[in-house]
């Protein structure tokens, strides 16, 4: 008899426009959220959106509590998560870029309290996703978390962001090709689970932006709003799958190892970029797909080469041998590349 049972945890609300950040209180109370409201971001997101939100809930007699927290750290977490407790929250909304919106996530499933996520950057797809992403020494870890339980993303706001945070972003959703190759390759020869709705919604995003990549532009709010439900959509596809399969394959296997290497040399979204061009050379040969995404991310203005990420050609090459070493998840870079090959894959596209 079948007895599978799958929790599917997706946001309830999702406020995308111009101008919504004026209703984050109206996503909020629909959720019927009860309690003193704790309103987490960074310095700049602070300035940019997180003290309206504050005196929305201010005015409306909430009585809002604040923090800004500097760095993206296990640190940070513990520092949100005693303040939590310190003023008796009763929810948590996250404004900010990856950084305040992961820290955010995180402290909130610890308290086992709400989570709203109010993005400032359309940076990646951490803005809805059941996943928070933090450094901790010359590594990242990937935790699993509580997807938000609303998403208000104000296109006039994300339109305002410097610009290489919304290329990261595209380049992050682009990347989602490479993935889902990767997780059908390990359910073939691996028998791991496979979604097939999540993996062609992923896959859907990726196209979305590829086709999409002539019409985003800087400065422009259309832009924004093609971003950001990109990312939202490929944020739902990971929580059908309870899984970052269906955004993360080889090419963030890549990005987690120059993490590792050269911290801090490029943005996140940047460097899977870059790797799934290669990945998708080594999944498809000379079939041309490794060209649709390099042309689709140079048209937007991401990095399609080392140079262009900072990054010298040998630490490209010795990620690349050792990127399969990052964790126990099947992809085409299966038990590694040698440094021909590696060396190969990078010439041939392009990256060095």
């Amino acid at each position: 008899m079948f007895d599978k049972r799958t929790w599917i945890r997706l946001p309830r609300n999702v406020v995308v426009g111009h101008g919504v950040l004026g209703e984050t209180i109206d996503a909020v109370e629909e959720l019927h959220l009860a309690g003193r409201p704790l309103v987490v971001s960074s310095p700049t997101p602070h300035d940019v959106a997180g003290e309206r939100v504050v005196e929305q809930f201010a005015d409306q007699g909430y009585d809002p509590a604040e923090i800004v927290i500097d760095e993206a750290s296990f640190g940070a977490v513990e520092k949100v998560i005693e303040y939590a407790e310190s003023v008796d929250a009763g929810f948590l909304l996250g404004v900010g870029g990856g950084k305040a919106i992961d820290i955010t996530k995180m402290a909130a499933d610890d308290l086992g309290l709400g989570f709203v996520s109010v993005p400032t950057a359309a940076s990646h797809d951490g803005i809805v996703s059941g996943r928070g992403s933090v450094p901790e020494g010359d590594t990242r870890h990937s935790v699993a978390a509580e997807p938000p339980l609303a998403v208000v993303a104000d296109t006039t706001v994300l339109a305002e962001a410097p610009w290489r945070l919304t290329t990261a972003g595209c380049a992050d959703i682009i990347s989602n090709y490479t993935a889902v190759r990767d997780w059908e390759l390990a359910q073939r020869l691996q028998n791991v689970e496979y979604s097939e709705y999540a993996g062609a919604l992923a896959r859907m995003t990726a196209e979305m932006l590829v086709e999409s990549a002539g019409s985003v532009k800087r400065g422009l709010e259309e832009s924004a709003w093609i971003v950001v439900k990109a990312l939202v959509s490929s944020g739902v596809a990971m929580s059908i799958a309870d899984s970052s399969r269906p955004a993360s394959g080889a090419e963030h296997l890549f990005s987690h190892q120059l993490d590792r290497l050269v911290p801090d040399a490029a943005l996140h979204g940047h460097q899977v970029g870059v790797g799934s061009i290669i990945t998708a050379y080594l999944q498809d040969g000379e079939k041309g797909m490794w060209r649709n995404i390099r042309d689709a991310l140079a048209q937007i203005g991401a990095p399609t080469t080392a140079e262009e990420l900072g990054i010298d050609d040998e630490t490209v090459v010795e990620a690349l041998t050792t990127a399969h070493e990052i964790r126990d998840r099947y992809t085409i870079l299966g038990n590694g590349m040698s440094e021909e090959a590696a060396i190969e894959a990078a010439t041939v596209t392009g990256v060095i």
